[in-house]
């Protein structure tokens, strides 16, 4: 019998660019498998399951509420649904068909980002219209206020990597700014390990993937204050029709966090220890540098930095990263600085052998590169 990647003729990826949407995001754990596959085969009443998972997750994390959904993105546009439409039935069914004043949503001007697809487009789903607070490189708690006017109806604070870090203001002072003009605050923490930080900041929801850090299938997880979780809930009779997660989602997801909360987790040094070897291989090829490098959103995650000094390799960086995914093996980079001649490597998703055959392929490439310039 053919393999899936026989079948369907696709390459087989080594993912050295971390949790990423386009490559499929994580591997489940077998019992994550096993809760899919046995809410796949059975009946439930999906409000019942939705309701008592949720009551089940908030009672694992400590909280007042939480729901699942379709993923992280339509948490996002739900939240923001949800603070427009609250408990109105009309909203509920003709939110983009009713102009509402009080649908503005004030973020970090250097939170507006495109983590795949652009923030703003998500704010718009949910019916919010985006405002930018402050500059591109700063943003404190001051210019947040300034940018609040009677027609905004929520703070959104996005915690990720593709955000610029340097002169942001904290979750908890977005919190504190929230409460100062009582306004719900979202925050959006997708990529984020810490089940429980911004709900203790201060954040009125949160929003999660369930396939990142958790290591669930596809999937969102929306946690916060019960009100504004149960307005989130609501809003499957709306927008989150279109964005609706299967039961085999809910369960997976679940049990995933079940696992996630008490599985010890690879820890930052146990990175390091990994992709040690690795590094000392690359440092060996001509014209490359590599070193540790830690997560500039401030997690516990260290990744390898590559240098390619093109003078002496005679290929660009992106080149190279291009070429890496047309082998034998489809080599998936963070190519962020590429432009700059440096890549990244998550070593996250990946075992040492496999990033003894991507040190090789780095050096096949290179060497073909030298006898063609030569």
């Amino acid at each position: 019998m053919p393999s899936i990647f026989e079948k369907y003729n696709l390459k087989q990826v080594i993912n050295t660019s971390g949790r990423m949407t386009a490559l499929g995001v994580s591997t489940p754990r077998p019992e994550v498998v096993q809760a899919a596959m046995a809410g796949m085969s059975q009946y439930f009443e999906m409000r019942t399951l939705i309701n008592h998972t949720g009551e089940y997750i908030a009672k694992l994390l400590d909280v007042e509420g939480a729901t699942i959904v379709s993923c992280a993105s339509a948490g996002i546009a739900q939240s923001v649904a949800a603070v427009l439409v609250k408990e109105s039935d009309w909203l509920l069914e003709n939110l983009h068909m009713t102009a509402i004043e009080n649908n503005e949503i004030v973020l970090a001007k250097g939170h507006n980002v495109n983590f795949g697809a652009p923030v703003g487009a998500m704010v718009a789903l949910g019916g919010g219209r985006p405002v930018e607070a402050g500059y591109a490189n700063e943003c404190s708690a001051a210019q947040l206020a300034a940018a609040i006017t009677p027609r905004t109806a929520a703070l959104l604070y996005i915690q990720s990597h593709h955000c610029v870090q340097k002169s942001m203001l904290s979750v908890e002072q977005a919190a504190e700014v929230a409460r100062k003009h009582d306004l719900p605050l979202i925050v959006d923490a997708a990529a984020e390990e810490d089940l429980q930080r911004y709900y203790r900041a201060g954040a009125d929801l949160t929003i999660y993937s369930g396939a990142k850090a958790i290591e669930g299938p596809t999937s969102g997880l929306v946690i916060g204050k019960a009100r504004y979780v149960e307005w989130v809930k609501r809003q499957s009779a709306g927008i989150g029709r279109a964005m609706k997660v299967g039961k085999e989602g809910i369960l997976g997801l679940t049990c995933a966090i079940e696992l996630y909360l008490q599985t010890k987790k690879e820890s930052g040094a146990e990175m390091v220890e990994k992709m040690t070897p690795f590094i000392s291989a690359l440092n060996r090829l001509d014209g490359v540098s590599a070193r540790v490098v830690w997560d500039s959103a401030g997690r516990d995650i260290a990744r390898a930095e590559i240098k390619f000094d093109e003078a002496v390799t005679g290929i660009a960086a992106s080149e190279l990263v291009e070429a890496l995914k047309q082998g034998e093996y489809a080599i998936y980079f963070r190519g962020y600085k590429a432009n700059e001649g440096i890549v990244e490597a998550d070593v996250r998703s990946v075992d040492r052998p496999q990033l003894d055959i991507v040190a090789r392929r780095i050096g096949e490439l290179l060497n073909q590169e030298k006898k063609i310039c030569g």
